[in-house]
């Protein structure tokens, strides 16, 4: 199967370009974001060599849903999506942080409370809590925004007393993450799923938030299978997951966590095929709908004339 690995378009007034680990991001004039999510894969903060077909398609079309189910919350970046991969939207100016919001105990907060920290990001936790229970409310705890390394916890306190987030701009930042929260709880729910725990980032444009980049995705959220949840919890069992934990696991399996020295395993056509079998599977059960295939004969050429015809149109 087809994939898209990298793209190196040149578009009319194209005055900056940037390469993340998944998405290509082309600026327009100063003025649009075009974000192709490409089919690279990354885990352990490392790109696998081999991408993965649909993959791109899939977490492009699910965050497209989701800001499209949460605008009536808050206004969103995005202003046109004209091809299953790409969305342009307005340029923003990003917060240094990243609204994280919890309403288990799993994953990155289980560790900490695990090593005996009652206090996560300035955010009191009761004791006699197991991994994956659900939290008495949910929680923000947010991140900064590194431009380089992994992000880091951080307090409200200290984001208002460093002066990254002025308190009213905190305030309503809050406020849009706990009702776009229940928003997506809603919705997973009646998927059969859970949403556990996630992140948005925000922006502001002409003194408006906007809430920006993807959301409610597998690669930014984690979800749990609500059926069996009480007694997997209850026989002290480890909870079915929908996320991207398949890939992390194969990889360890096979000897490769992203330390130094370590080799990424052989990708064979059939463990790609796998994966993107995966990633389909996981947009069915999260958006509730049939994933239809977009063409892949010729990717670059459908996006750059799909892209070319909606910057004509902005």
């Amino acid at each position: 199967m087809k994939a898209l690995k990298e793209t190196h378009f040149d578009f009319p007034n194209q005055s900056n370009f940037y390469k993340g680990k998944v998405r290509d991001v082309y600026t327009i004039a100063d003025k649009l974001m075009v974000m192709i999510v490409s089919d690279r894969i990354s885990a352990f903060d490392v790109v696998l060599p081999e991408p993965i077909p649909f993959k791109g398609q899939v977490l492009n079309q699910i965050a497209a849903k989701f800001l499209s189910a949460t605008q009536d919350i808050v206004p969103n970046w995005v202003l046109d999506v004209p091809d299953p991969m790409v969305t342009i939207g307005r340029i923003c100016e990003p917060f240094k942080v990243e609204m994280v919001i919890r309403g288990y105990l799993a994953g990155h907060a289980w560790r900490e409370y695990n090593v005996g920290k009652r206090s996560i990001c300035g955010v009191s936790l009761p004791d006699g809590l197991k991994e994956n229970d659900k939290l008495p409310q949910p929680i923000i705890t947010p991140t900064t925004k590194a431009s380089v390394g992994h992000d880091e916890d951080i307090s409200k306190e200290d984001i208002l007393a460093k002066g990254i987030v002025s308190l009213t701009d905190y305030e309503k930042l809050e406020e849009y993450t706990f009702a776009i929260y229940q928003r997506g709880t809603e919705i997973a729910a009646k998927s059969g799923l859970i949403l556990v725990d996630t992140k948005y980032e925000f922006g502001k444009a002409d003194g408006v938030i906007y809430l920006i980049d993807e959301i409610h995705t597998p690669d930014s959220s984690r979800y749990f299978y609500a059926e069996g949840y009480d007694d997997r919890q209850k026989n002290n069992e480890p909870q079915k997951q929908l996320s991207k934990e398949f890939v992390r696991k194969w990889l360890i399996g096979n000897g490769f966590q992203g330390k130094d020295g370590q080799e990424v395993p052989m990708m064979t056509p059939e463990i790609i095929n796998s994966i993107s079998d995966r990633y389909i599977e996981l947009y069915e059960k999260i958006v509730g709908e049939k994933f239809v295939k977009a063409d892949a004969d010729s990717i670059s050429s459908r996006i750059e004339t799909n892209v070319l015809n909606a910057i004509e149109r902005l």
